[in-house]
């Protein structure tokens, strides 16, 4: 006799996600807490941000509505629920799979995952398969992986491969290109089609090939980086002034979406005001409808780095290198909530005290705020 799937009520989803949405605990962490899978924890919580808009959408009954079906509304209601199933049968073809089965909803009372794996194109196995949670050992792996990239950032899968085996490691190829794609991490060099956004996002040509960034609030640049923990891992978005390498405004989170992102540039734009030009790389959270439309608001040009060329956001490479040099490798943080007390210090430092030969020996804040600023070349 087969095992019944355990199914999960609304308001347990809800406490999960919430506890994903602080952002104080990893995705595994809270996994375990739960005792649920990690990727159940990624899946709520796009869910949550996804259709919080609904709960302020309500609809008012009027009083002269009968309470009572009609069977004239009933089958324009089957008509409706025909097309709409017709037309996420096409449309299932034009999202990700990823997305589609972030769709898939789990103990519905009317469809079954059979028919909603029918609709959306997927194969139940993909539904059913709940992959191993991440073990210590990958996470060791990812924390080498991500030391060896920031010293150098041209290795790719194979000499990354022969590094983490002369440090001990048995480990194959695969495995290294599955834990660098799980980071976030690519070799640098040229090539083709290399940071491909997301299907239908624009792309931006590149700005700031031989400008001279002179002056605070010319460019603003921002980026993604990988954060190692004791158990599990978080992403970090921060977003500096190009011309004084102030750090403008930051974000934690324990999974890499666009919305973490939108609210690191939306604090920026209120405390700082807004820049001429903002550069980022081709990451589908940046070429994103959404956080692109949050620009072009401000009347900002965008520019984007080219193809495997990471010279054209150096200044924030240069910063995710300090950050977790002087900050991040240095302590073996138990919890987002530990990392985000310990980064705010070092942005504190990193942005009033902590001198920088580039700038003359001042700090980013003096730049950032002198009358008289510096001549810097791009």
């Amino acid at each position: 006799m087969s095992k019944k799937r355990k199914q999960y009520s609304a308001s347990f989803k809800s406490k999960v996600a919430l506890a994903a949405l602080k952002g104080d605990e990893t995705t595994s962490e809270i996994a375990a807490r739960f005792q649920i899978h990690p990727t159940m924890v990624s899946t709520w919580k796009r869910e949550l941000l996804d259709n919080a808009p609904g709960l302020f959408e309500g609809k008012k009954k009027s009083a002269k509505q009968s309470d009572e079906p009609n069977t004239d509304e009933l089958y324009r209601e089957i008509g409706r629920l025909t097309v709409e199933r017709d037309f996420l049968s096409r449309k299932a073809r034009s999202v990700s799979r990823q997305r589609r089965l972030a769709m898939i909803e789990r103990g519905h009372p009317q469809v079954s995952i059979v028919r909603q794996c029918e609709l959306l194109k997927l194969s139940r196995s993909s539904v059913y398969y709940v992959p191993r949670e991440r073990c210590q050992e990958d996470l060791n792996l990812m924390y080498l992986i991500d030391q060896q990239h920031l010293e150098t950032p041209y290795y790719g899968s194979r000499k990354m491969r022969v590094h983490l085996q002369h440090q001990g490691c048995r480990v194959n190829r695969k495995r290294v290109q599955r834990l660098m794609r799980t980071i976030g991490i690519q070799a640098v060099y040229p090539r083709p089609r290399t940071s491909i956004p997301g299907d239908g996002h624009k792309v931006y040509p590149y700005l700031l090939k031989g400008l001279r960034i002179d002056r605070p609030n010319h460019v603003w640049a921002t980026g993604i980086t990988y954060l190692p923990l004791a158990r599990g891992f978080m992403y970090l978005v921060a977003i500096i002034d190009w011309h004084s390498r102030k750090v403008l405004s930051w974000r934690v989170s324990n999974t890499m979406d666009t919305d973490f992102c939108i609210d690191a540039l939306e604090e920026a734009l209120q405390r700082h005001g807004t820049p001429e030009i903002f550069n980022t790389d081709q990451g589908v959270q940046f070429t994103s409808e959404a956080f692109t439309g949050v620009l072009k608001e401000h009347d900002i040009r965008i520019s984007m780095d080219g193809k495997g060329c990471y010279h054209d956001n150096i200044f924030v490479e240069r910063l995710w290198r300090s950050v977790k040099h002087e900050c991040v490798y240095l302590t073996a943080f138990e919890n987002g909530h530990h990392l985000k007390q310990a980064l705010s210090r070092y942005f504190r430092h990193y942005n009033q005290t902590r001198f920088h030969e580039s700038l003359d020996y001042q700090t980013p804040h003096e730049v950032y705020y002198q009358q008289q600023p510096l001549t810097l070349a791009a």
